[in-house]
């Protein structure tokens, strides 16, 4: 195992295109639940708990080896929105893209064609971790931290947020973090046993009807 694969797999550079989708800031910027850095904690810390749990949980799951299709169905059971499946599906096909170029792996080849249009992001994250001899925690470690940097980084952007605010946000976060990769793993580790059930389904309405209602607008910055 190589921890430097885990910087590489959670570097914002990695041409995953996270870059272009704001984890619901930016509905949640027009509709004036993020005005600072004080309510973009709060965002974060509610993304982490509900959405954030839930795809760290499908990604250590596939990490260690679980049915990747059982996976992929429990992902579209726990994401009422349909804007936001068609969204992590598409996050999917370009991580799929991008981890295939970087760690070649025969259960990546075999995704890509299960899902030509591309699997839940968290699922395919867990492989791309497995793929690059990394392990359910690692992979949930990544999987949590994409879920609060990804709205803190759109912020900066959406409200001209000053960066070491956002920064200080993600690091007051990061003992939660910690705890919420743990709690994953361990839920990913009774899939093997008890099946997808054990999964977390942790809900967060707000986002899904911001997701409907961002997909239906004419100008956006960002696809999600």
């Amino acid at each position: 195992m190589t921890r430097a694969a885990l910087l590489v797999l959670a570097d914002g550079r990695f041409p995953a295109g996270g870059h272009a989708h704001s984890g619901g800031a930016e509905a949640a910027v027009k509709a004036g639940r993020i005005t600072g850095a004080a309510s973009l904690e709060d965002f974060c810390r509610g993304r982490l708990h509900t959405t954030g749990l839930v795809s760290a949980a499908l990604a250590a799951a596939a990490a260690a080896g679980a049915d990747p299709g059982e996976l992929d169905s429990a992902a579209d059971a726990r994401t009422p929105s349909p804007a936001l499946r068609v969204a992590a599906r598409r996050l999917g096909r370009q991580l799929v893209r991008a981890a295939r170029a970087a760690w070649p792996s025969p259960e990546l080849d075999a995704l890509a064609r299960r899902f030509p249009k591309g699997a839940h992001q968290p699922v395919v994250l867990g492989l791309a971790a497995r793929a690059a001899g990394l392990g359910p925690e690692d992979a949930a470690h990544c999987s949590v931290f994409e879920s609060v940097s990804g709205p803190a980084t759109a912020t900066v952007r959406l409200l001209s947020l000053d960066p070491f605010e956002a920064t200080a946000v993600l690091a007051r976060l990061a003992p939660e973090l910690d705890l919420v990769a743990r709690a994953a793993t361990d839920a990913a580790r009774r899939v093997i046993t008890d099946g997808t059930d054990a999964l977390p389904a942790a809900s967060a309405p707000l986002l899904e009807i911001g997701a409907q209602a961002h997909a239906a607008w004419s100008v956006r910055l960002f696809a999600s």
